[in-house]
């Protein structure tokens, strides 16, 4: 049976629709169990916008099942994700995880679940991502030391390792810093130690920073199966221009043992990049 797929949602209608819409089309999408996750208002105006879409998820079709899980209050895109993650795993040993803003290719769901069934007894592989940067010439499947969040799968023996501590985190990745920062292309370390300080919200650098402190492993494809729709007016970290919204693949990813660990594209691409990812990625892993 096809890995459930969870599904984060809070004020955003338009881009849920989208997101709807091209999961559907996914060849897997009526096998699969889809949970929703609605997070709560903070105003009563943002209240009347989340019913409305809790309304929404409750009449989708197209899917095996559909059962949205409401919050009575904000939890925030941290908690929703983590407690949402952990409810999943709990019941089913693995997870597909998206969010509200995320178009999916049609073959998401096919390579999605041939990988996590490829690699569901490999204790190195901790991640498998829907998403990958806009290089050129990468294998059809490779590893990077990590772990993503862009359209993403795990299963419940990886998502066991995420830490919540990030002071924690921030004093046993001191001494690998360079590394952690992808020979020092983007400043993840300084993210990390902001969330220790409680000066930044977000899941995904723990997650990231996890994996790498146990030296895990995410696997991505050669073209990305995920396109980034979140820069309308409503999203929380709003950039002008979405030049990472690459396009999706046209064709299915081959699953196969891939023995490629990629670091070096990763870290020129960011370093050539790092003036434009510096707020982009700041909207994709803090809420």
């Amino acid at each position: 049976m096809p890995a459930p797929i969870a599904l984060f949602t809070y004020r955003r209608i338009g881009t849920l629709v989208q997101t709807i819409h091209a999961l559907r089309q996914n060849e897997l999408a009526e096998k699969s169990d889809l949970f929703v996750f609605s997070d709560g208002g903070k105003t009563e105006t943002e209240w009347g916008i989340v019913n409305f879409i809790r309304d929404y998820c409750k009449r989708l079709e197209g899917f095996r099942s559909v059962k949205v899980i409401p919050s009575e209050h904000n939890l925030g895109l941290s908690l929703s994700i983590s407690g949402g993650v952990r409810y999943v795993l709990a019941r089913y040993k693995k997870v597909i995880v998206l969010e509200d803003d995320l178009v999916t290719s049609p073959y998401f769901l096919k390579y999605m679940n041939e990988a996590l069934d490829f690699y569901e007894n490999d204790d190195k592989v901790i991640c498998i991502s829907g998403y990958v940067y806009p290089i050129k010439d990468l294998p059809e499947t490779f590893f990077v030391r990590g772990a993503d969040c862009l359209g993403w799968g795990t299963w419940e023996r990886g998502w066991e390792l995420y830490d919540y501590d990030s002071e924690n985190l921030c004093g046993a990745l001191a001494r690998h810093r360079r590394e952690f920062d992808f020979n020092n292309s983007y400043p993840y370390y300084k993210m990390l130690k902001k969330k220790a300080k409680g000066k930044l919200d977000s899941w995904a650098i723990n997650w990231y920073a996890s994996a790498f402190l146990r030296n895990k492993y995410t696997l991505y494809p050669c073209k990305s199966l995920i396109k980034h729709i979140g820069n309308d007016l409503l999203a929380t970290h709003r950039q002008h221009g979405d030049w990472l919204g690459t396009e999706l693949s046209d064709r299915p990813i081959n699953v196969h043992k891939a023995d490629w660990v990629i670091k070096d594209a990763f870290a020129e691409f960011l370093k050539d990049n790092r003036p434009c990812l510096r707020n982009y990625l700041r909207r994709l892993w803090v809420y």
